[in-house]
């Protein structure tokens, strides 16, 4: 499980390609892999990735076809700059939302509007999957756990303020529009639509 709490960037340093399995090798900063386990979890760019070798500074994830489907991970290249996040321990402050790293699906920047210290992004989604984005609702967006500020049902779009930290801490500064995102939506809020749905329909039928 992750919060969704971003804790810095990782670099793509190696992508190799064997039979339908992509490995990554990412350079972490200092430190950021104290205590790391082979097979242990971390989120990058909020996707759950299993720690197949690693060093004091580096760590390899392979990850299968269905992994690189769901993600902007086939967009990936070497010097790219990701989002990580050690999973969540016994005892640690939750400070964003719980997060499988299981990501739903991929959504695509449709507008970047920068102002004096912040900046705000729309970002659009397949249409099936807006109905379980609410405003004032969680979402994860790359790993890191938003509060969604407007919904356009209409067109399947919704609006995110990121305030500076969010900026210091993240890639966020440098997207631009037509840029793919990996997408997790707050799983309790899909639990509550389809629950509903399913009573709803029910009621018609019966």
């Amino acid at each position: 499980m992750f919060t969704g709490i971003v804790q810095g960037v990782v670099t793509v340093s190696k992508i190799s390609v064997a039979g339908d399995v992509l490995t990554l090798t990412l350079k972490f900063p200092d430190d950021a892999l104290a205590g790391v386990v082979k097979g242990g979890s971390i989120s990058i760019n909020g996707c759950c990735l299993t720690v197949v070798t690693f060093d004091e500074k580096n760590a390899t994830f392979d990850l299968v076809q269905e992994t690189v489907k769901r993600t902007n991970f086939s967009q990936v290249k070497l010097g790219d700059q990701l989002h990580f996040e050690r999973s969540l321990k016994l005892g640690d402050e939750l400070g964003g939302h719980l997060l499988s790293g299981h990501i739903d699906t991929t959504g695509k920047v449709s507008e970047v509007i920068k102002l004096a210290g912040s900046m705000n992004v729309v970002f659009r989604v397949p249409p099936e999957w807006i109905k379980y984005i609410l405003p004032k609702g969680y979402i994860s967006v790359m790993g890191a756990s938003l509060t969604v500020v407007d919904v356009y049902q209409d067109t399947a779009q919704f609006l995110v303020a990121l305030i500076p930290e969010t900026l210091k801490i993240t890639t966020f500064g440098d997207i631009s529009e037509g840029d793919l995102v990996n997408i997790e939506i707050d799983r309790s809020t899909q639990v509550i639509v389809d629950t509903v749905e399913r009573v709803l329909k029910n009621q018609r039928t019966s």
